[in-house]
């Protein structure tokens, strides 16, 4: 990834924020059949290993876990909200007209290995953990103890567990740092009037 030194981001807080306030990760593998990604729900733990440790599964009809082999290295890319930024609303721009298009974005690249965990106790635990945190904001939270007991059984044994050992942690958010604080501004006025207030409040938290 091509990554200009004024959009690099190395705090580890920042990049584990990312990752989990937007979980679904693009997990890119090489096997036998070439490149392939897969997206998948991941949980973050940061406790784990030196740079911390991801967790997903994949429905074992995937050919995904049979593909790969354990240690193998694996890339996981996290992206949060994006968005066109027109030269239209800089002020410079009307000025001098020295302006151009462009896209900002924010996005984590998470290198490791990967590794299979085809284990029934490990698959539960992380459902029952995914299930907590995306049920939380939820008036009634879902809990797998729900669901009748057999049918949960089988829909356990019809996924896969997956592990990826981070070993390097790569963030890059794009968000204007290179302009001026008025042209900045103009563009996060911009996209809050067009309701991409994600973009923008995460523009308006960077600093320049």
């Amino acid at each position: 990834m091509y990554l200009p030194t004024h959009f690099a981001v190395t705090d580890p807080e920042a990049l584990h924020a990312l990752m989990r306030a937007h979980p679904l990760g693009a997990l890119i593998t090489q096997g036998k059949g070439g490149l392939d990604a897969d997206h998948l729900p991941f949980e973050f733990d940061a406790g784990e290993g030196e740079h911390g440790v991801l967790r997903a599964h994949v429905a074992r009809n995937n050919p995904l876990w049979q593909a790969v082999t354990d240690g193998q290295e694996v890339l996981v890319l996290f992206k949060a909200a994006d968005g066109y930024v027109s030269p239209n609303w800089y002020p410079s721009k009307q000025e001098h007209h020295k302006q151009v298009p462009t896209w900002n974005y924010a996005v984590v690249h998470a290198h490791g290995r990967i590794r299979v965990r085809d284990d029934a106790r490990f698959v539960r635990r992380l459902l029952a953990s995914l299930t907590r945190v995306h049920e939380a904001a939820e008036s009634s939270p879902w809990k797998m103890a729900d669901a009748p007991r057999d049918y949960l059984e089988a829909m356990v044994a019809a996924v896969v567990g997956i592990e990826v050992e981070i070993s390097e942690l790569v963030g890059k958010f794009k968000l204007s740092q290179n302009k001026e604080g008025a042209d900045r501004q103009g563009a996060i006025d911009a996209l809050q009037t067009k309701g991409q207030t994600a973009l923008a409040e995460a523009m308006q938290r960077r600093p320049s």
